[in-house]
Parts: C-alpha cells; sequence; structure tokens
C-alpha cells in the first residue's frame, strides 16, 4: 500500500455476520482512506467478518487435513486477519507475512499486537522482491492479498511471479489469491490462464452476481498441482451467510476463453473499482 494512505484502526463493536448474544469487546475495523481493509477481533480470531476472507478461511481449512499445522506465506498483511485466524485453528503454524507498508506494519503490530507464540513473523518487504528470495519447496500454502489502494500490482501478475509462487511452494502446496474485477473480466481471465500455464488445478469462488457480470467484486484464486476439495471448498461456500459458487475444470476453461498468459513487460493493475464498490456497509 502506498505510504500516503491514511490508515486508521477503529473500534468496532456490532457487525452483522456476527452472533448476535458476541459483544466484541476488542473488534476492529481498519480503513484505508475510508475503506474498509481488515476486520479483526482479538478476542476472537476464528471469527472472518469480510466475505473474501471467509472464503479464503474455506479454502486454508481444507488443506492437508484440519487443525495440522502449515509453513504459510502472507503476501499482503492488512491487520493480520488470517494469520490469527490460522495461529488459532492451527496452533504451531509456522506464518511469513510480507507487508509493503512498513508504517502500517508497525501500527498493526503495536495496536493490534500477536498473542504470545503466535507463530506468525512479519516483513516489511516487497511481496514479490521477497517470494524471489524465498526457498524453495519451503511453503505449504501461499496467500496473496495485496492491493496497492485498491488494486493489485501488476508486478504481482505475470507469469514470472506465478513461477515464483510455484518455487516455493511444496509438491502439494496450494497458492490462494484475493483478486478483483468486473465484467468483461480482462483481468480476472488473464490471472486464470496465467496460473493454469503453472498450475494444473484451478478453482474460482466467487458470489454468483459478480460471475455472472452483475456487479464488480472480489474473486478468491485457488492452485496447485494436485487435486483440491473443491466439492468441500463449493458446499462451504453455498452455505455460507453470503454464498458463493465455485467454478472449476471446464467451466473455468470456458470462462478463461482465449485469455493468454501475462508476462512482465505488459502486466497491468487490476481494474479501479467503481465508486462504492468496496465500502462499509
Amino acid at each position: 500500500m502506498s505510504e500516503s494512505k491514511t490508515r486508521h484502526p477503529a473500534r468496532h463493536n456490532r457487525t452483522p455476520n456476527q452472533n448476535p448474544h458476541h459483544e466484541p469487546e476488542r473488534a476492529w475495523l481498519l480503513t484505508v482512506d475510508g475503506a474498509p481493509q481488515s476486520y479483526v477481533d482479538l478476542d476472537e480470531p476464528g471469527h472472518l467478518e469480510f466475505e473474501y476472507a471467509r472464503r479464503l478461511g474455506f479454502a486454508l481449512d481444507l488443506v492437508d487435513g484440519p487443525g495440522r499445522p502449515l509453513d504459510v506465506v502472507h503476501l499482503g498483511g492488512g491487520a493480520l486477519t488470517l494469520p490469527r485466524y490460522l495461529a488459532a485453528t492451527r496452533p504451531g503454524s509456522r506464518q511469513q507475512v510480507v507487508e509493503a507498508d512498513r508504517a502500517l506494519l508497525e501500527l498493526v503490530v503495536e495496536r493490534l499486537p500477536l498473542p504470545a507464540g503466535s507463530g506468525v513473523v512479519p516483513h516489511a518487504a516487497d511481496a514479490r522482491a521477497w517470494l524471489e528470495a524465498a526457498p524453495s519447496d519451503s511453503a505449504d500454502v501461499i496467500v496473496a492479498d495485496v492491493f496497492g489502494g485498491s488494486r493489485v500490482p501488476a508486478h504481482l501478475t505475470s507469469l514470472a511471479y506465478a513461477r515464483q509462487t510455484e518455487r516455493v511452494l511444496r509438491a502439494g502446496g496450494v497458492y490462494l489469491a484475493n483478486l478483483a474485477d468486473g465484467a468483461p473480466f480482462a483481468f480476472l481471465r488473464s490471472q486464470l490462464a496465467t496460473f493454469a500455464a503453472v498450475f494444473e488445478q484451478l478453482a474460482l469462488v466467487a458470489e454468483p452476481g459478480v460471475l455472472r457480470g452483475r456487479r464488480f467484486g472480489n474473486a478468491v484464486l485457488v492452485a496447485s498441482h494436485r487435486p483440491f476439495d473443491t466439492a468441500g471448498l463449493a458446499r462451504r461456500a453455498a452455505a455460507d451467510a453470503f454464498p458463493a459458487r465455485v467454478e472449476h475444470g471446464a467451466a473455468l476453461r470456458n470462462f478463461t476463453g482465449d485469455a493468454r498468459p501475462v508476462q512482465d513487460a505488459e502486466a497491468v493493475a487490476s481494474p479501479e473499482p467503481p465508486d462504492g464498490a468496496f465500502g462499509i456497509g
């Protein structure tokens, strides 16, 4: 994120997804220039408020059996919501969090401290530069949730970047990414083509209205070499308070169409969302 952004972690007392009998005492909403960036409840780290975070959480729950510790790289830190979630749901996990915005990272660590023994190690660094220096075969999961302002940076969209994620992942590893686009989906289709050139298995999780082109929104990409439990992911996504659909196989290839993998020289950031696309309801 840009250093010029205004960062404001504000106490958040009631949210629509929470148990009505639960009054969060230490729940915080991190906003950047007025737009919601991350939500975290320090007393209930297993609660994921934002829809895309819940979908990432569903995918994480299905990696390598429930509860088993994982080695995870998070590209993009925010309020460390998903690292806290994994520390709670998979104790003993070792997690590296890479956030380019040093001021944001320092603010979050100071105001919203991690619990002792969380296994989370933050790094103030560019996501791709850090990834290129990371050891091969060192991660079970890579979670990419990087936005410069409200756009995925161009250098995190190319074939060379996708190959770096594959290099760092172990043989059975899973790449997860939070992306955002709207019809006609030129960016999203290009990302599917790019990661299909590197990984054998792809799935996409998004709200049906987004996939039908009715509105701009988030889509979670799942990429791996080994088959992923798309049926389990689809059940969880469909049963959520904000239902989503999982596309994979032939349907996803049809959605990708004739899109081509993105080279570094032609890479562009994801599109600017329309006004009001991401706001606090």
